[in-house]
């Protein structure tokens, strides 16, 4: 197996060295997608390059959105050869220290999902907490599975097959907001098992968000609709794998 990690950047420059120094460390190739920074940010990137040699840059020319961003990093990394990516943002917000025990735990189950959750601490605003809750529960709906206890964070390690095979068959993803959900359900939906293991997570007083309020909310409720539709679509089969999933003792 090889591993690789994926750093989707816009406008998280500053904080991206403090993010890929800590990857470094376990000495493999870091793919950083530039989703259309304005030039101080990408400045910010092109040095981080040229300190750290271990570090792919993947250009776009604007803002697409982090499904895009990501996908573009998976298929680089697929280019490189890479069996499984580690998904980390670059607001440096997740604590680096789990990813260790992330990576024995996909090579210990290689054709699963290895998806974080969050350990909040005092610092996480309240509306998002409970917003997630919400929004996990949807995913449980349209899963038929509760194996998937977040689908919102950005902490996960993908094999990459399923992932590129979703890619090849055009499947319709989210490209904003709504990607961490979309791809995480697709990939239950093809059969990918996930487990999920907690990683703590910071909201700094002066970090910044991407997140839009009222954009963002809609588009994830968007999200939401289209897969219900999806699930009904595929509620035999899934029934069926749920049943057969049961008698072989796994939920």
């Amino acid at each position: 197996m090889k591993y690789g990690f994926v750093v989707p950047v816009y406008n998280h420059g500053s904080t991206l060295e403090s993010v890929v120094a800590q990857l470094a460390a376990y000495g493999l190739p870091i793919i950083v997608v530039d989703d259309g920074n304005d030039e101080r940010n990408k400045e910010c990137i092109r040095a981080v390059a040229e300190r750290h040699p271990s570090v792919d840059v993947v250009f776009r020319k604007k803002n697409g959105g982090k499904g895009r961003a990501m996908s573009d990093g998976v298929r680089r990394a697929h280019e490189l050869g890479l069996t499984h990516v580690f998904q980390i943002d670059s607001d440096g917000q997740h604590d680096a220290g789990r990813i260790g025990f992330f990576l024995e735990k996909s090579a210990e189950h290689p054709d699963a999902v290895i998806c974080g959750f969050p350990e909040y601490d005092g610092s996480a605003p309240l509306g998002r907490v409970n917003g997630r809750k919400v929004a996990n529960a949807w995913v449980h709906i349209v899963t038929l599975s509760r194996e998937v206890v977040d689908a919102m964070i950005g902490f996960r390690i993908y094999p990459v097959a399923p992932y590129c095979a979703l890619l090849q068959r055009r499947a319709v993803l989210d490209p904003r907001m709504g990607y961490d959900i979309d791809i995480l359900v697709h990939l239950v939906w093809l059969g990918v098992r996930v487990r999920s293991y907690s990683v703590r997570v910071f909201y700094p007083a002066d970090g910044i968000s991407n997140f839009k309020i009222v954009r963002d909310n809609l588009r994830i409720a968007g999200t939401y609709a289209r897969l219900c539709l999806g699930m009904l679509v595929r509620l035999p089969f899934l029934l069926v794998r749920k049943a057969r999933r049961k008698d072989d003792g796994r939920s």
